[in-house]
This record gives C-alpha cells, sequence and structure tokens, in this order.
C-alpha cells in the first residue's frame, strides 16, 4: 500500500469513528516518523479504548510484521486500551481483529485475507457498539 493511500485510509477510519460519537485522533508519529511504537489510530467513546493498526489493500493478503503486533499490544496494555487491527480492502467495509485472532505465518508474522476479514472479522458497527454481528452458523435452522 502506498504511504498516500494508507494515510487516506486511516484519514476514513477516523472520520468514521468520529461519526460514530468516538473521541479520535491519527497518532501523527505512527509509522517510521518517531522511533516510539505508536498505533495508527487512538479511539474512544467512553464505555471502549482501542488502539488501532490499520492496514489496506486492493485485494492480496494484508501482512504484519511480529513487531507491528508486539508494538501494538505493549502500547495498548500500557494505555488501558484494547489492541485491534483495523484492515480495509478495495471495495469492502472496515473490518476488525484482536491481534491473538490473527493468522500467524511460522515466520512469526500476521496474516488476514479477504475473505478471512469479510468471514471472521468484527465489522465496524459491531466495533462501535451499534449493532451486533450475527453469523449464520451462531444463528438457529
Amino acid at each position: 500500500m502506498s504511504n498516500a493511500k494508507g494515510d487516506r485510509r486511516e484519514r476514513e477510519l477516523v472520520n468514521e469513528l468520529d461519526g460514530a460519537g468516538f473521541a479520535v485522533m491519527r497518532a501523527p508519529a505512527s509509522g517510521s516518523a518517531t522511533d516510539r511504537e505508536l498505533p495508527d489510530v487512538l479511539a474512544g467513546d467512553g464505555d471502549s479504548f482501542y488502539a488501532i493498526e490499520a492496514k489496506s489493500s486492493a485485494g492480496d493478503p494484508i501482512y504484519l510484521t511480529g513487531e507491528e503486533v508486539e508494538a501494538l499490544v505493549y502500547f495498548s496494555q500500557n494505555f488501558g486500551a484494547k489492541p485491534r487491527i483495523g484492515v480495509r480492502f478495495d471495495r469492502e467495509d472496515w473490518y476488525f481483529f484482536h491481534p491473538a485472532d490473527l493468522y500467524t505465518t511460522d515466520g512469526g508474522n500476521y496474516r488476514v485475507k479477504k475473505e478471512t476479514a469479510l468471514a471472521d472479522g468484527t465489522d465496524f458497527d459491531e466495533l462501535t457498539g451499534h449493532s451486533s454481528q450475527a453469523r449464520l452458523d451462531d444463528v438457529d435452522s
């Protein structure tokens, strides 16, 4: 993902969280701008507080290094926020994962495939407390 596209996606997420009633900020020093490992987005609504690492892709799987995920978890624990990986594939909505729910590669990195995001990810409304996502296998037939 290009930096410009990544920045645009992060701003989009910030605007959506703001519209859902969250106090939200994009960490200006995330990524390579500082030696400190900071999440891309911090958001809270008085009840829920999230530290989010945001990633997007045209359709290819999204990979995160073990260091990125470890830094997110470390920051979240110290800050008192829930760590979340936010993924957005082109022409799809945002989906969120707790780091422990991500697929771990043999090399110790993490991967999210588009089909996994659509099937197993927490959608935006569920993350923000505006709905509860029902899955077909959770519904009695």
